[in-house]
């Protein structure tokens, strides 16, 4: 039986624990949270990406989770409503379409359940060293003893560990994309009702959903800026500017000082000539990320995972890796290019359609 450790037990590493178990597989989740991270984003599962939850057997529950919304607002520097729609929403596209918005901490879980009670998770710990062995890696950990894995899948996000230890620092694969985005929970100040309010000021802007049944706000604040030095204070920054809002500063900034989810990081895109080396091989955004301006970081975690599950349950790992590379490759660079299309908004629908479908889910198969 092939032994498998995934670092990360995000959407990425648990699609893909679940797929590793269906195939006989051991499969070992270490994650650095003490628990599941809660918060974050609403993220968007398109195309492909919703035939990837329906063989893992969770698409109709991944539904009923999903975000509701009637339309939203876009509003001026003071607030005045400047367009409104009924049919699209800037976080996930047309109202009518077949893709599902649903919260990353709920799609999160529900895959984490979907693959606990066949993967074994360790929570509060994470790998510290890589060292490749005949027929086998050793990997050290910060808290829990050494041991010895066929194979290491680094599914750590944008910040990944593994990739590191692997490949080298992450200053030689990472793309600023000139802008920062925090993310933030609240509670519904603004009495909003399944309505999204969008709005810019300057270099820096916004969009607020209401969620959980309109008893919560998740807020997105998203602001230009180069790359900030390591270790600085983002939140103190991001309360900064947001209090310098014309509109509802105040409330959001307090908002952000507050907030026990709160997230803020660079829009940056990870690219690397190759995503194995040995028996270590990078998965969603330790290998790829398209960056949240993409909208489709979520979608290639999950096609990914598949991918790769696939390939491995057909031959040895060396080739296997190969051939994900080769089928993952095109779907990647086509939807990277959705993040740099549109310069401060989103790509069209006509690119975002070609890119949520540009792969075969079955190619290889016999």
């Amino acid at each position: 039986m092939t032994s498998v450790l995934i670092s990360g037990a995000g959407i990425a590493g648990s699609a893909l624990a679940a797929l590793l178990c269906g195939r006989g597989c051991e499969v070992t989740v270490v994650e650095h949270a003490p628990e599941l991270r809660a918060g974050g984003q609403a993220v968007d599962v398109r195309g492909v990406a919703l035939e990837v939850l329906a063989r893992l057997g969770v698409l109709e529950p991944a539904r009923d989770l999903r975000t509701r919304v009637r339309g939203m607002s876009v509003l001026d520097a003071a607030g005045a409503e400047v367009d409104r729609s009924t049919t699209h929403a800037l976080s996930s596209g047309r109202l009518d379409s077949e893709d599902i918005e649903v919260l990353r901490e709920d799609l999160g879980r529900l895959l984490y359940e979907r693959a606990r009670g066949d993967a074994a998770y360790v929570f509060g710990d994470g790998v510290t060293a890589l060292t490749e062995e005949p027929g086998g890696v050793r990997v050290d950990f910060a808290c829990g003893p050494a041991r010895r894995f066929d194979l290491v899948v680094g599914a750590d996000g944008l910040h990944s560990a593994v990739r590191r230890l692997a490949f080298g620092p992450e200053e030689g694969f990472s793309r600023h994309l000139g802008s920062y985005l925090s993310v933030f929970g609240a509670d519904n100040f603004l009495g909003l009702e399944d309505w999204q309010v969008w709005l810019r000021d300057g270099g820096a802007g916004f969009g607020i959903m209401p969620v959980r049944g309109n008893r919560e706000l998740r807020i997105a604040f998203g602001f230009e800026s180069a790359p900030l030095a390591r270790g600085a204070d983002l939140r103190a920054l991001v309360v900064e500017r947001l209090a310098a809002l014309h509109w509802e500063g105040d409330r959001l900034a307090k908002a952000a000082a507050g907030a026990p989810d709160f997230y803020c990081d660079a829009m940056a895109q990870i690219h690397l000539e190759r995503w194995s080396r040995g028996r270590t091989v990078l998965l969603g955004d330790a290998g790829y990320c398209p960056s949240p301006l993409s909208g489709q970081g979520t979608s290639l975690a999950l096609v990914g995972a598949y991918v790769l599950a696939e390939e491995l349950g057909r031959t040895s790992y060396e080739p296997a890796f190969s051939a994900y590379e080769t089928r993952m490759r095109p779907f990647v660079a086509v939807n990277q290019a959705l993040a740099t299309e549109n310069p401060g908004g989103p790509a069209s629908e006509e690119s975002m359609e070609r890119a949520k479908w540009a792969i075969d889910l079955d190619e290889g198969d016999s």
